[in-house]
């Protein structure tokens, strides 16, 4: 038996490992696995160039439990190591075997699938042993098998083992506070979480399936009465894994039905089919595959995040892909999988660097390829989808430049009487009826088609298309809109946004006509103080206006500017933090052409509820009115009516 000493640079590098060097315990078994995946495919090159004769047979990684001794197993059948090897790659801490083969065989183990990086990867079981083996034979046949035992501290033996066939087998003799890492169920939620698509199968113990040899018969007694001999049963091998996901294959081996079950293998709780998927596949200036689905979306922007997986060789790293996906497609489900996204030693948390900026500026690009496609090839069907997916795409209006500008082809602007337009045809169909006396073309939007119904019909019985915009950030994308189309060299005329109830009809798309007023000044003034000495003057701004005589007699609507500040303060940004604690202010638009005016004029005991009630019809169409005041409103509604 041989004793030594592991060469680290610390004086003792394993409370470093439990403590600190690894932020989550239950990665041993992914790192563990990882490694074992390497020696096997590295046994699969040698052999595939001709540099052994040993037969790779399609091997297979176990796990076992042996729960009564307190011990993990993890087994392969790969490359094995020698007493030499065991002296560099696991008494020399931090030295990684699996990139110093990488380095040798480059030219040819470029696409050997082998992960590498993984460096202390094996060290990790002590974050959950107080005792680790390692039992391993070269597939050298020359060379003897050994046997390394550590107890947690830098000391450890080296001696002969009578393993007969080639690989390793780690033992890990699991500490009192790790004890639930010997539950079956726990080791296969991590199986399934960290390695459900290694490219190597992984058993974990046996389960029984119907026996395709045997075809049940059924026989009837004399009575007629049919009787089915039961299934007979046979015992497998339980493979926890699937070693080819879709994303490591090419698109033109996958069909709709191959990317529809691969989502339901990803997330087999979710009931609704995806709108379509993205296949990612590139090999220059960086190596990435994966899959993006587009998922049906709310317009809520608290939509859940972190369903998109990272993997670096088909091993999972995380589920918070900051960072390598833009936020606003981070709403999106799938799997990404790269070797080049640079990771700490503990493969959780990604760095910051030019590939990954990269990376993000490809799936961008490949993801506006696709939208446009799809608008492209099929109109009719990507407008059918636009509910379902406009918030994303204008998230992505909003926070990348180069999406913007893509989007400009594909992104849509629904009517209320869902016809949809490009923001150019928008612009050729409105310029001839919506441009005001002062050549600004004036784009009217309504946020909820039924609140604000009545400003709608106002907005139609004069020629006009209303737009339903009703994503929470459409404040924010309109005022970019706004300013890109003003910075524009080649941009023929100025475009307002506003919504359908920030005015009265006439003031938002103002025409050279105007209106004259049947009231005199002095009628005006009159009118004018009966109206504010009745209504509250911290809500609202009075302006008489002559209108048509067919309008309302009030009108209450909410300044365009103010409102989408306070919008865009509410969603993030807009430049006036705290517009939210302001009082809300309308602007009460009495139409002094309007019969009731008359009678407010001359009438006195009446005067008040004929002004509150003409104000709480404004805010019923505004649904404003509430609580106390739609009871009194309903009580003095049936008191007018006698």
């Amino acid at each position: 038996m041989a004793k030594g000493t592991i060469n680290v640079s610390v004086e003792n590098i394993f409370p470093l490992i439990k403590k600190f060097l690894y932020s989550d315990h239950e990665i041993f078994l992914r790192e563990l696995i990882s490694n074992a995946t390497d020696a096997t495919l590295k046994l699969k090159h040698l052999a595939t160039i001709g540099e052994t004769k040993v037969d790779y047979d399609n091997p297979q990684l176990e796990i076992k439990i042996d729960k009564e001794s307190k011990k993990l197993h993890v087994i392969d059948h790969g490359v094995g190591m020698s007493k030499e090897e065991v002296g560099k790659y696991i008494n020399e801490v931090a030295f990684s075997g699996a990139e110093e083969f990488l380095e040798k065989y480059k030219d040819s183990a470029k696409d050997s699938g082998i992960i590498g990086h993984f460096g202390l990867g094996f060290y990790s079981a002590f974050m959950v042993a107080d005792k680790v083996e390692i039992i391993t034979k070269s597939h050298v046949e020359e060379e003897g098998a050994v046997h390394w035992t550590c107890d947690g501290s830098p000391e450890f033996t080296l001696d002969k083992s009578d393993k007969k066939e080639r690989g390793t087998e780690i033992i890990l003799h699991i500490a009192e506070d790790s004890t639930e890492f010997l539950e079956e169920h726990r080791i296969t939620e991590l199986l399934l979480k960290y390695n459900k698509f290694m490219p190597v199968p992984i058993k974990f113990g046996t389960k029984e399936v119907n026996d395709p040899s045997h075809t049940p018969k059924t026989t009837k007694d004399k009575d007629g009465k049919e009787t089915t001999e039961p299934q007979k049963k046979m015992t497998v091998d339980n493979i926890i894994n699937n070693p080819s996901p879709a994303w490591t294959k090419q698109p033109s081996e996958l069909k709709g039905e191959d990317y529809t079950a691969f989502y339901r293998e990803l997330y087999p709780m979710q009931f609704e089919e995806p709108l379509f998927n993205i296949h990612l596949n590139v090999d220059y200036p960086f190596n990435l595959t994966g899959i993006l689905y587009f998922p049906k979306l709310t317009t809520n922007l608290d939509v859940q995040k972190d369903r998109i997986q990272l993997y670096q060789n088909q091993v999972f790293v995380t589920d918070n892909v900051e960072g390598i996906v833009p936020e606003f497609l981070q709403m999106l489900r799938g799997v990404i999988d790269s070797p080049d996204i640079p990771l700490n030693v503990s493969r959780s948390y990604l760095q910051a660097d030019g590939a990954v900026k990269k990376i993000a500026s490809y799936i961008t690009k490949k993801v506006g390829d696709k939208l446009q496609s799809l608008f492209k090839n099929d109109r009719e069907g990507f407008e059918k989808k636009w509910n379902d997916i406009k918030i994303v795409i204008e998230y992505g209006m909003l926070s990348e430049p180069k999406f913007f500008e893509k989007a400009q082809k594909f992104a849509l602007f629904p009517t209320v009487d869902d016809t949809y337009f490009t923001f150019e045809e928008l612009k050729e169909k409105l310029k001839p009826i919506q441009t005001d006396k002062d050549k600004n073309l004036v784009l009217l939007y309504a946020t909820n088609a039924k609140e604000q119904h009545s400003y709608i019909q106002d907005a139609k019985e004069k020629g006009y298309e209303v737009l339903l915009l009703d994503s929470p950030i459409v404040s924010h994308l309109i005022q970019k809109l706004e300013g890109e189309n003003a910075e524009l060299s080649d941009a023929k005329q100025p475009i307002k946004f506003a919504r359908v109830d920030s005015d009265f009809i006439e003031n938002l798309i103002k025409k050279d006509e105007e209106q004259i007023s049947k009231l005199s000044d002095d009628e005006k003034t009159k009118l004018k103080e009966i109206v504010e000495g009745i209504v509250p003057k911290e809500n609202y701004t009075v302006q008489l206006e002559a209108l048509d005589s067919k309008s309302n007699p009030f009108v209450i609507t909410i300044p365009e500017f103010m409102r989408r500040m306070k919008e865009m303060s509410a969603t993030g940004g807009g430049g006036m933090m705290g517009m939210n604690n302001f009082p809300d202010m309308y602007n009460l638009v009495v139409n002094t052409n309007n019969d009731l005016m008359q009678k407010i004029l001359k009438a006195k005991g009446k005067r008040e509820e004929y002004v509150n009630q003409a104000l709480d019809l404004a805010k019923l169409s505004q649904n404003l009115l509430q609580g106390e005041e739609l009871t009194n409103f309903i009580k003095r509604s049936y008191e007018l009516m006698k």
